[in-house]
């Protein structure tokens, strides 16, 4: 029996881990940071308390709230000696679904980085839309973001479906009544994606095209 096919008229996407294949990048960026404060946290613990909004990682490593925007410096700086590449797929499946849907970006990241890659890999064109982490009055698991890129959009949740790689993604998307796929990506999230129980679950980014149809 073929897999259900969903109708949509909008595909709206998570960025890193999704897209991006960005979690070592990211991880790397991280210990430098936690090093440069004298936490003694490693690859574990990072793995064991990660989440898309970095405010919770921070906590969980018991940075201190003054020192918060020291650590996002920190952490940027780390960053920018690193080259994340596309996950494989993405780019293919962003071209073919953009045949045929509206596509968007809702993200955790920074403005600045998250819209410096899309132009580095060309794909601007290609997203009606970009949230970012300044954009909404909340971040993931808050249904603004999803909600500020319907209202851009001008479309309903029905006709929408987001997808991530995080057990935020899926909880944003329930909150906001839109449709949501799970996929596994690189960060260390798929059972507690595949726990929060999505409408699908996506082996791979590339997977997508063939589990939805225009609406």
């Amino acid at each position: 029996m073929p897999p259900k096919r969903h109708k949509s008229k909008a595909i709206l996407l998570d960025w890193d881990g999704t897209l991006l294949n960005s979690y070592a990048a990211d991880s790397r960026a991280y210990l430098e940071m936690f090093h440069a404060l004298g936490i003694p946290w490693g690859l574990s613990e990072l793995k064991t308390h990660y989440s898309p909004n970095w405010h919770k990682v921070y906590r969980a490593a018991r940075v201190p709230k003054h020192k918060w925007k020291e650590a996002d410096d920190l952490w940027y700086k780390a960053y920018k000696n690193e080259s994340p590449k596309l996950l494989a797929g993405a780019r293919a499946t962003i071209k073919l679904l953009a045949k045929n849907f509206t596509l968007g970006i809702v993200t955790s990241g920074n403005r600045e980085r998250v819209s410096k890659q899309l132009h580095d890999f060309r794909l601007e064109e290609y997203f009606a839309v970009q949230i970012c982490a300044e954009d909404a009055t909340h971040r993931k698991p808050h249904p603004a973001p999803l909600k500020l890129a319907l209202a851009k959009l001008n479309l309903k949740p029905e006709s929408c479906i987001y997808v991530g790689d995080a057990p935020e993604d899926i909880e944003m998307a329930r909150r906001a009544k839109v449709r949501v796929f799970g996929v596994c990506g690189p960060f260390p999230t798929a059972a507690s994606v595949r726990a929060a129980n999505p409408d699908e679950m996506l082996s791979s980014i590339a997977d997508l095209p063939k589990r939805i149809e225009p609406l």
